[in-house]
Order: structure tokens, then sequence, then C-alpha cells
């Protein structure tokens, strides 16, 4: 994603190749998952929202 200054952001990051200015950063990103959840939040429902996993999860992972 990059930092929110696109200026200071790594190239190769979203913000550090196609964003200019830190009022149009281009996307928005939380800062901690506490902050995330309270802007999931705002704009969605509880059952808006779906938990799902990868389908290749299974192939990946070894289970226990």
């Amino acid at each position: 994603l990059g930092a929110t200054n696109p200026l200071a952001s790594a190239p190769g990051t979203i913000r550090g190749d196609f964003a200019i200015d830190v009022g149009r950063n281009v996307c928005h990103g939380s800062d901690t998952v506490e902050n995330a959840q309270k802007e999931i939040a705002l704009w969605f429902k509880k059952d808006e929202l779906n938990s799902w996993k990868l389908a290749q999860n299974d192939w990946i992972y070894e289970k226990p």
C-alpha cells in the first residue's frame, strides 16, 4: 500500500506508483485492526460481511 504520504512511499507500492498528494493518496488503509473494525462498521452492517477462506489453504498449510 505504501506510506500515507505518497512522496515517502517506496516505488512498487500503490501509493508510491500512483499517488501524488496526501489528501488524494489513491486508497485507504487502516493503521490498526481496531481502527479497521470501527471503519468497517461505519459502512457495513454485520449481515453484509462474510467470512471465508481461500480454497487453496488446505493444499498449502498442514493440518495438525
